[in-house]
């Protein structure tokens, strides 16, 4: 998990780390990004070329066409959606 929005601040049982053989780890990432600029955009291009490669991928809940945004930010508001998103419409070829 990476981060939270607002409201009650995620838990996570202990023994799924145990079990799954992980760590968890929590860190200031926004006081480190401010004090190591370079760094965190050295961070962030790779995340960008590891994307464009297709070695990660990010999860999408679902998408709406640029008409319905108001759904989408709904969507969004009511918590309905599974993970962290952005609303990003997508345009829609017009219909014939």
């Amino acid at each position: 998990m990476i981060g939270f929005a607002a409201g009650e601040i995620p838990k996570m049982p202990l023994n799924l780390a145990l079990l799954k053989g992980c760590d968890i780890r929590g860190v200031f990432w926004g006081a480190w990004a401010r004090l190591n600029p370079e760094k965190n955009r050295a961070n962030l291009e790779k995340l960008v070329k590891w994307t464009a490669e297709g070695k990660i991928s990010s999860h999408v809940d679902r998408t709406f066409p640029l008409a319905q945004t108001a759904d989408a930010l709904k969507v969004l508001a009511g918590r309905k959606a599974i993970g962290q998103g952005d609303p990003a419409p997508v345009a829609q070829a017009p219909t014939q």
